[in-house]
């Protein structure tokens, strides 16, 4: 499980990211790129991560499933995920 103030830190991100999308979005549009440099450096998408909905782990990340490599192995091995199966030959 990722630290809790990591977790605090991206959910604040996320809400300073969806606050300033659409100001970002115009200014880009406008090419004022001198007021876009004053936006709150947090406010851009490219600063999230990514992260596992159930441990919160950053690396790892398999995007079509939303959890890291550790949870979608565990998962799969119970047969929570339909479709997977491990792989043997």
């Amino acid at each position: 499980m990722a630290k809790n103030s990591i977790l605090a830190r991206q959910k604040k991100r996320e809400r300073l990211v969806a606050k300033y999308a659409a100001k970002r979005k115009a200014l880009k549009a406008a090419g004022d790129y001198e007021a876009l440099d004053r936006l709150p450096k947090n406010a851009s998408p490219v600063r999230l991560r990514k992260r596992c909905s159930i441990t919160g782990r950053g690396r790892g990340y398999i995007g079509d499933f939303g959890v890291s490599r550790l949870v979608f192995r565990e998962m799969a091995l119970f047969g929570k995920i339909p479709g997977i199966k491990k792989a043997s030959w």
